[in-house]
């Protein structure tokens, strides 16, 4: 059985309008293209949807089918009306991040959101968490990627772990899982920034005291002290981009993790380009979810 939309509008038009005439008028259609087509419907279905009288009525059938064809055609046109509003949707976003989020997480939001919505241009800006909130309060950014903000409106974009960061040649780089209590013995270091919390919450939670050895604001740097063999340190999981191949990014137990929210400003409307990429960004998370779902499926279908 083929149905299309063609022809449920034509039956809805001459339901609404009371016959064949009014019908093609109201669809800018000859009254025999509007026939034609509630006769196809009506061959597809192999019954009769409406009594040819005056006025046009419906069959029992006609009556039963009616409902579902106005919501066919209702989704059909929100359909639309999402493309439609996606090819016209213009604008500038500032959009605000932390470094690791900025080199971690950014590049493919901004390679969806080219393909996804083309008019809307993004320009981003780093800074550390205390920079990026009081920018989007003040105006200074539209919208900004918030790691573990208050509840409020946004999108989660990421439930990021936090992991370990080993030389190789460390006798814990081919553990599946580290313990921080077993890195107790190694020299840590710390890179002051909103992490720092979270990475003191971890060594409570094993009973540890946190007493880091060195502390360094750049992370390239800190990195490069790992990678020369000074100590070892805590990154989140969206730092996996940065982490050179002489180094290791392992589970970490006690796991914690950081929720990453894509969110315009709390105390003003959002502008409607932030509401569109915000949008966007949730189809593309659904859509990689999905993505996800089917290569699970199939590694445990081989």
């Amino acid at each position: 059985m083929t149905m299309n939309l063609s022809q449920l509008r034509a039956f809805l038009a001459v339901v609404d309008a009371g016959g064949f005439s009014a019908a093609a008028a109201e669809l800018g259609l000859s009254q025999s293209a509007v026939s034609h087509a509630v006769a196809s419907l009506e061959r597809e279905l192999t019954a009769p949807l409406l009594v040819r009288a005056t006025p046009v009525r419906t069959t029992a059938l006609g009556a039963r089918v009616v409902p579902h064809a106005r919501t066919a055609v209702a989704a059909t046109r929100s359909v639309e009306q999402l493309a439609a509003d996606a090819a016209t949707m213009t604008g500038t976003v500032r959009l605000a991040a932390t470094p690791t989020v900025c080199q971690g997480l950014i590049p493919g939001l901004l390679r969806h959101w080219g393909e996804d919505r083309p008019r809307v241009s993004v320009r981003v800006f780093e800074g550390d968490s205390s920079e990026i909130a009081g920018w989007l309060e003040n105006g200074t950014a539209d919208a900004a990627v918030l790691i573990d903000p208050p509840p409020g409106p946004g999108i989660q974009l990421a439930a990021d772990d936090y992991r370990a960061v080993l030389p190789l040649d460390h006798p814990l780089a081919g553990e599946p899982v580290v313990d921080i209590r077993d890195l107790e013995d190694d020299p840590f270091l710390i890179s002051p920034n909103g992490c720092e919390d979270r990475i003191r919450t971890i060594h409570r939670l094993a009973g540890l005291r946190f007493t880091p050895t060195h502390r360094v604001r750049d992370l390239a740097t800190l990195i490069s002290m790992v990678q020369a063999g000074i100590g070892v340190t805590v990154l989140s999981e969206v730092s996996r981009s940065l982490i050179p191949p002489d180094l290791a990014l392992l589970p970490l137990h006690p796991q914690t993790s950081r929720r990453l929210v894509l969110t315009g400003p709390r105390a003003r409307p959002w502008q409607p380009a932030v509401r569109t990429l915000a949008d966007s960004a949730l189809d593309h998370l659904a859509a990689a979810g999905a993505m996800s779902d089917t290569r699970t499926a199939s590694t445990t279908r081989s």
